[in-house]
């Protein structure tokens, strides 16, 4: 599936590639050729060379080469079709696609983009000119220190009070703005504008083409504060990064990116001379945010508070250095202080925060012994304790041993002891502290207790079951579970329908977790925490059933074939990259789980009727 290769064609015919080029790079001719630096690498003499006749360019510096399709590609960092209907779009020309579904949804969201691009130019104008935007103008000024320039650049917008007048005033067919996420419809046909009486920042791709809008109230006004857009065929929470756009080519440059939570924090770096800040955009960080940004760099450093979800996130961003090949840092911002503010206070301060960003483990090591009690042996051991289970963490051993020398040098503590002790089985009883979820190690027997170790998506899971059960009450079971204590929680929270009820039915340990998770707040994604979740259950079954396929007779492996093919298949499906394999994927996640069951259900019965595997079922 794709585009018409006729269409292709028009579209080189009709581009000006010396026009396109000369958007990213200052071009001379020479000859009949167009030579300028590099946008590919950095240069002080001109490598570049550019055949516009042929519409063809080549680096004699780094090698680079291509066609303008190849030039749009590399340096807006997208695929071939979105490279062609950026192209297509600059030269007024409709395209078509071999395949009608694709054809029919590539119309939709060119008619979506379209939507959006009336909307923010609308919005937009209401809040430079309109006197009911006067207050919001008002604030930005006094509160954010954003002039006319700022707002321009951002395309900010006002979405003025009334239920309908962006429905009225657009002159499109209500279903449009519908499909876009710019209106409602209740239950008379009435349609509504979904964004009334607030500040807008236009939410764009990547290639700069609007996607949705989120919505901040102006002080003192009531209801929630932000408003985002819902998902839509060209909007996904789960992997659009706000200020992608304005970034990417200082994200390229500097090799790293900067996320943050919010709009004005991205703009507010962005004015202290970060270029390279975008923002999630009302969700945690997720898996697909970090496989968009590893296209353009490596480094990603979080201009946020990410000590604040403790293991679980530690489990989560490790995982993702592991996985996708990147380097996570932090910035260690001052305390209570967000980009947003920092960036009017000091942004020298907020640039050099992020310049010296740590790796993770290190500035949670940083923030423990910032503030702990290191006067006294006693407070020193406690430290030393505490920063410990955080080094245990770590997946990778010479790193924590990198770490064990810090812990040490700064507790004052013989590295080799605490070497002996990390390798020391953990004791199962004794101390004077309740288990706790988030420790993994102690410093010796009668400091610390033993600690349960439940962590990532099964406790992930478990907050949301006891926060947000309506989201994960149906696709939840008992196989998905893999450490003892969270399955007895998660057998207690299913066994009665109050979370007080689950309390009192479930064991100590049991009990205790749950509560602690009631005092937890969680953002977590539930289809994000769900995919690892299953993830993680369906490869478990993978290599039991591979374990039994090396262990059976060259005669019986043969039948494990199917099923070990189907499996590996099914996983694959599960981890969706756009939106338009994630209904392919919430139905192969179905389908694993209702296997997992299924297999989980014929072991226990097998179980149950062996001779040695318990008490024969009556007759």
């Amino acid at each position: 599936m794709g585009i018409v290769d006729e269409d292709i064609a028009r579209v080189r015919e009709a581009t000006d590639f010396v026009a396109v080029a000369s958007e990213h790079l200052a071009l001379r001719r020479v000859g009949t050729r167009w030579v300028g630096l590099c946008p590919f690498h950095t240069e002080k003499s001109p490598s570049f060379s550019l055949n516009s006749e042929l519409g063809l360019y080549y680096c004699f510096g780094c090698g680079a080469k291509g066609d303008m399709i190849t030039f749009v590609r590399e340096i807006e960092h997208l695929d071939f079709v979105e490279a062609v209907e950026k192209l297509a779009a600059r030269a007024g020309i409709t395209l078509r696609y071999d395949d009608q579904a694709t054809d029919r949804d590539h119309q939709r969201r060119s008619r979506i983009h379209e939507t959006l691009e009336r909307a923010v130019e609308w919005y937009h104008q209401r809040l430079l000119s309109a006197s009911d935007a006067a207050e919001a103008r008002s604030y930005l000024r006094r509160e954010r220190g954003y002039d006319g320039d700022v707002v321009r650049q951002y395309r900010l917008g006002w979405a003025p009070e009334g239920w309908d007048q962006l429905v009225r005033s657009l002159g499109m067919a209500p279903g449009a703005l519908v499909d876009a996420g710019l209106a409602t419809i209740d239950e008379s046909g009435r349609y509504t504008d979904f964004f009334r009486a607030r500040l807008l920042f236009p939410i764009f791709e990547a290639g700069g083409r609007p996607v949705g809008a989120g919505g901040r109230l102006l002080p003192g006004s009531r209801g929630p504060k932000y408003k985002n857009t819902a998902n839509t065929a060209v909007y996904d929470k789960s992997q659009i990064l706000y200020g992608l756009n304005w970034a990417k080519k200082a994200v390229v440059s500097t090799g790293r990116v900067v996320v943050c939570e919010g709009y004005t924090d991205v703009i507010g770096l962005q004015r202290a001379g970060v270029g390279e800040a975008v923002a999630t955009c009302g969700t945690a960080l997720a898996d697909g945010h970090i496989r968009r940004l590893t296209n353009f760099a490596r480094r990603i450093v979080l201009a946020y508070d990410a000590d604040a979800a403790g293991q679980a996130a530690a489990e989560r961003y490790y995982e993702w250095e592991r996985r996708f090949e990147v380097d996570i840092r932090v910035a260690a911002l001052p305390a209570g202080a967000d980009p947003a503010d920092l960036a009017q206070r000091d942004p020298a301060a907020l640039a050099q925060a992020v310049a010296d960003a740590q790796p993770y483990l290190g500035f949670r090591l940083d923030r423990l012994f910032g503030r702990a009690d290191l006067s006294s042996p006693e407070g020193r051991v406690r430290s030393a304790a505490d920063a410990m289970a955080m080094v245990a963490e770590h997946p990778n051993e010479l790193v924590r041993d990198q770490y064990l020398m810090q812990v040490a040098d700064r507790c004052r503590v013989d590295p080799s002891r605490l070497r002996q002790i990390a390798a020391a089985p953990r004791p199962r009883s004794g101390g004077t502290r309740s288990p706790t979820a988030t420790d993994e190690s102690a410093v010796g027997a009668t400091e610390a207790p033993a600690r349960v170790t439940v962590g990532g998506p099964e406790l992930e899971a478990l907050r949301l079951a006891v926060h947000h059960p309506e989201l994960v009450a149906d696709r939840l079971e008992l196989v998905l579970f893999a450490h003892p204590l969270a399955r007895a929680c998660f057998e207690a929270l299913s066994a009665v329908t109050t979370l007080h009820g689950a309390i009192e039915v479930a064991d100590p340990q049991a009990a205790d977790l749950i509560q602690r998770l009631a005092v937890e707040d969680t953002d977590a994604d539930a289809d994000d925490v769900m995919i690892r979740l299953v993830e993680r259950a369906g490869n478990r079954a993978l290599a039991s059933l591979q374990a039994e396929m090396r262990q059976s007779d060259s005669a019986d492996q043969a039948g494990f074939v199917p099923t070990v093919s189907w499996l590996k298949l099914t996983l694959e499906t599960t981890r969706a990259e756009d939106i338009g394999a994630q209904l392919a994927a919430l139905e192969a996640e179905r389908r694993l789980v209702g296997w997992l069951v299924a297999r989980d259900e014929a072991e226990r019965q097998t179980e149950a009727t062996s001779p040695d595997g318990g008490d024969e079922i009556d007759e």
